[in-house]
């Protein structure tokens, strides 16, 4: 891993394909994990926030929010990596929406669908995080497409996320776009199946349906 050293040009930059590389979580080390996971919310949350089954800064620590992110990283990959110039850039959580305990309590994946929450064949993208030097460049949209492939090559039947509705003039704060932008999984080829509240809408692929 590399201090960043990125300038006022290139952190505006569209972040090109010839650029970027994708890995599973497990095979990406720990000091460029905790480099993407290194300010703001997410260092604190190490993307456990739908894994808590409680409230998160009521019912654990920093500690074992650590532990638990380490484990989920280095045994089946419970995400993807993006790197940029070889620079540990970006974060996407995505596996089997069954690993997401606050998930069953929550009603935005349930509302209006007759889902089976049990079914592991459903995979869920469901938090971002971009290190701030490379915001603002498009990175999620290459991670929201990346999520396609690699659950659908361990075995998904389909994908789904739960981004918001980002609205123009209308500032939304960092850590609440934790979960995506609509837009990115539009672009990605998710289709919205369900509009559970007024900012939040269900997004998915099913790759049954893909030709």
């Amino acid at each position: 891993m590399h201090d960043m050293t990125d300038n006022t040009t290139s952190a505006k930059t569209p972040i090109r394909a010839d650029q970027l590389t994708v890995v599973p979580a497990d095979e990406a080390s720990w000091d460029d994990l905790t480099a993407i996971f290194s300010s703001g919310d997410a260092r604190r949350c190490l993307c456990q926030r739908f894994k808590v089954e409680g409230y998160i800064w009521r019912d654990s620590t920093q500690e074992g929010r650590t532990a638990m992110f380490q484990a989920q990283t280095s045994g089946d990959a419970s995400g993807l990596v993006a790197y940029v110039d070889g620079e540990p850039a970006g974060w996407v959580a995505v596996e089997p929406r069954t690993a997401y305990p606050k998930l069953r309590t929550s009603r935005i994946p349930w509302s209006g669908r007759n889902e089976d929450k049990d079914d592991d064949g459903t995979w869920a993208a469901t938090c971002f995080v971009v290190r701030p030097d490379f915001r603002g460049r498009g990175l999620t949209y290459h991670l929201a497409r990346a999520t396609i492939g690699f659950a659908r090559e361990r075995g998904a039947l389909a994908v789904e996320a739960y981004p918001m509705i980002t609205q123009p003039g209308k500032e939304i704060t960092w850590g609440e776009l934790h979960v995506g932008a609509r837009q990115i999984f539009e672009d990605a080829g998710f289709k919205e199946v369900s509009h559970p509240t007024a900012r939040r809408v269900v997004m998915r692929v099913d790759f049954a349906q893909l030709t």
